[in-house]
């Protein structure tokens, strides 16, 4: 789900860590790391021999989770590489409006309405079962913590 900025962006808080450091050689796949400083799943890692410089590297190649768009990168095995921290939420859909927003419930019956159907073919996906009849859709909304410096 992505809020109507085509990002869940927000800022820290006090104390809160956008990211925190893992060594490139316990990533697993399907987990999470920052790659050119966006938030990505791995969906791919092989780790290189050593060579003569003494290093294995660890060759990554992730999704962005808010894009989709396929990043790659190469460290060596024994830095340590940025992780994000990602909230995962899982919601019952309630409604879409006809601008696109759609009305979530948590488990608790708190409601939120901030966010829209994403774009794309997820986004048919969701409006597609939201249109049948006795049918119950949960979607799950990540949330991640991005600071840029760049303005």
């Amino acid at each position: 789900m992505e809020g109507d900025d085509g990002g869940d962006y927000q800022e820290a808080s006090a104390g809160a860590s956008a990211t925190y450091p893992v060594q490139c050689s316990s990533l697993r796949k399907n987990g999470f790391v920052m790659i050119k400083s966006r938030p990505c799943k791995v969906m791919e890692m092989s780790t290189s021999k050593t060579g003569k410089h003494g290093h294995a590297k660890v060759h990554l190649v992730g999704l962005d989770i808010f894009t989709n768009k396929k990043y790659e990168d190469l460290c060596p095995s024994t830095h340590n590489i940025d992780v994000p921290n990602v909230n995962r939420s899982d919601f019952q859909l309630i409604d879409i409006s006809d601008d696109g927003f759609v009305t979530l419930m948590n488990e608790k019956g708190d409601t939120r309405d901030d966010l829209r159907v994403p774009e794309g073919e997820m986004g048919q996906k969701i409006r597609e079962e939201y249109g049948r009849e006795d049918n119950t859709v949960i979607v799950c909304v990540l949330l991640c913590i991005i600071i840029t410096t760049d303005g």
